[in-house]
């Protein structure tokens, strides 16, 4: 059953995300029915107790010297970006995560090639975000179901410790200052597994689990306040108690937009990017924004793509300094975009690579 699982989600993912990326040439729109990356594709029987999920305990493993490099750098090999997923930036490096090439790139400037990038050492399989507290930086190896834990030392950042079992297809990591907490977010589980650290290490604290979210492909979640957000992944949007993800309301959204990818609170709008619709058609991919997340079954919202190039997957969008970072697949040449919002006005969209 678990290799079956296993296979399904592989299988799965393949679709969800389309590149145009030399690397991924072979994988098409073709290739998968529309009824494989539906809601209710996933059943409760191949997420049950005989796959052992929630019995799991997280493996911690020192890693092994061989997983990092020594003093020296590592140069990026690749001339382009397959799939980015992530940009950020902690102290004076930007980090971009390279999703399809399995790689994390970090740099002292947004000038310049990608093949100018270094990239973060360990063998990665789709890892899709890294956050940091400035001490610790977690990156998701998502295909591997882990999470590596980083150290930097001067230009270079080495593996100090491996988490393993971290759900099935960890997909997303936030830092919270609040409560000093990094959130990582198991994507088919419906499981959060909550990180801790001080200045010496880092330990898992805690797992919390949304049990309505088991089976379900959801790719993120927002922390507002002390409130918690998850994006649809089966026409529902959740917004929880951050304290103990007790549900506190759901919002209905139409199946145009029902495979999410994030929602973000930028001024007073909520952005979501969205990757498909219900049937996985990936014409459905846009951007939209809205005031009341209440108004979107009821189709009142902004679709804001079109200040962008329409025709890509956008991802994730993060903010960095004053401006935000939208990572897009798809469309060669538009797969890092930043812009700003004034005023609720979406203004000096440039593409960065």
């Amino acid at each position: 059953m678990k290799h079956k699982f296993q296979l399904v989600y592989v299988y799965l993912f393949s679709l969800l995300i389309l590149t145009g990326c030399s690397s991924k040439e072979d994988i098409s729109a073709g290739s998968i029915s529309e009824e494989d990356i539906s809601a209710g594709s996933i059943s409760e029987e191949d997420i049950s107790a005989e796959s052992s999920l929630d019995e799991t305990i997280p493996d911690v493993i020192a890693p092994e010297k061989s997983l990092s490099e020594d003093s020296d750098t590592i140069p990026n090999p690749y001339q382009d970006l397959c799939v980015p997923t992530y940009f950020t930036k902690v102290k004076d490096f930007y980090f971009l995560v390279d999703c399809y090439h399995d790689q994390v790139l970090y740099n002292d400037t947004l000038t310049g090639s990608v093949s100018e990038w270094k990239v973060l050492p360990g063998k990665l399989s789709q890892p899709h975000t890294i956050a940091s507290d400035g001490e610790f930086y977690l990156v998701d190896d998502t295909e591997n179901h882990r999470v590596l834990v980083y150290q930097r030392h001067h230009a270079h950042f080495e593996i100090v410790k491996e988490f393993h079992n971290i759900g099935v297809r960890p997909h997303y990591i936030q830092y919270h200052e609040e409560t000093e907490t990094f959130y990582v977010w198991s994507s088919m589980t419906g499981e959060m597994y909550l990180f801790s650290s001080d200045s010496q290490q880092i330990s898992l604290e805690e797992v919390r689990k949304i049990p309505q979210l088991e089976g379900v492909y959801v790719r993120s979640f927002t922390i507002l306040g002390d409130e918690i957000y998850f994006v649809s992944g089966n026409c529902t949007i959740l917004r929880a108690k951050l304290s103990d993800f007790t549900i506190l309301e759901e919002y209905p959204v139409p199946d145009s937009m029902a495979s999410m990818i994030q929602l973000t609170k930028i001024g007073s709008m909520f952005y979501i990017t969205v990757s498909t619709d219900k049937n996985g058609n990936q014409a459905a991919a846009t951007i939209l924004r809205t005031e009341d997340l209440h108004s979107l079954q009821d189709g009142h919202y902004e679709d804001i793509y079109d200040l962008f190039v329409r025709g890509g997957t956008p991802y994730y969008i993060s903010q960095v300094e004053d401006s935000y970072y939208l990572t897009e697949h798809r469309i060669l040449g538009h797969s890092l975009w930043r812009f700003q919002v004034n005023d609720d006005k979406v203004e000096h969209i440039e593409a960065i690579y």
